[in-house]
């Protein structure tokens, strides 16, 4: 009777040293469907095929368990280093396909990660974007604004060479002299002057340097 016992209890040894075996994640192909991913402390819950629509991506190699030894957390979640603000632009993209980003999301940060977790269809829809925003930037023409200033003959020099700021000298009129000292005619001038103002991409004009608009008051 005793040997039947003993015999009993390494059986039970040898099932509890089985289920043991299964925290180490089984081969791939038996895997479950869900997927836990701890990214740089956020956990992120998806699918196996999510992660898998694109062949090449770290994440497809990473679940299903190709030469990346990666670490789990406590919960058994993958452990990825990486920023999870940008993550879920990459996780939405593998989902359905689209780029969606809210409005104060830097593309740039969603390249950056998309990069790294090497998804080259968003790499190229990222760059398209990026170059498609820096041309529509470009192309906005410049707004002209013009000022009139008044000046004597001899204070034409100096306002002149005093310009900055982007302030460009236009055109000069004479309007004559009107009055004079002792013997001389001062000649009065108009000078126009003009400065462009680049509308920025949203849609607000770029407003003159405080400096420039200082020295317009005083001129």
């Amino acid at each position: 009777g005793v040997r039947m016992r003993m015999e009993g209890r390494e059986e039970m040894q040898g099932a509890v040293g089985l289920r043991c075996t299964w925290d180490i994640p089984p081969p791939a192909g038996t895997q479950a469907k869900w997927v836990r991913l701890n990214v740089g402390g956020t956990v992120f819950l998806t699918t196996r095929q999510t992660l898998c629509r694109e062949q090449k991506s770290f994440l497809c190699r990473l679940c299903q368990g190709e030469e990346l030894q990666s670490d789990r957390d406590e919960t058994g979640a993958y452990l990825i280093d990486r920023d999870p603000t940008y993550f879920g632009p990459i996780l939405n993209f593998l989902r359905h396909g689209k780029l969606v980003l809210d409005k104060d999301m830097a593309e740039e940060g969603v390249l950056e990660e998309a990069e790294f977790y090497n998804i080259g269809p968003l790499i190229r829809i990222i760059k398209d974007r990026m170059e498609e925003k820096d041309y529509t930037v470009t192309q906005v023409p410049p707004k002209h604004v013009y000022r009139v200033l008044q000046c004597q003959e001899e204070e034409l020099t100096q306002m002149v060479s005093t310009m900055s700021d982007g302030w460009r000298f236009e055109q000069l009129v004479n309007i004559g002299s009107s009055y004079n000292y002792g013997n001389e005619d001062q000649t009065e001038f108009l000078c126009v002057v003009s400065k462009e103002l680049y509308n920025s991409p949203n849609g607000l004009s770029s407003e003159p340097s405080h400096k420039a608009k200082v020295r317009s008051t005083l001129l």
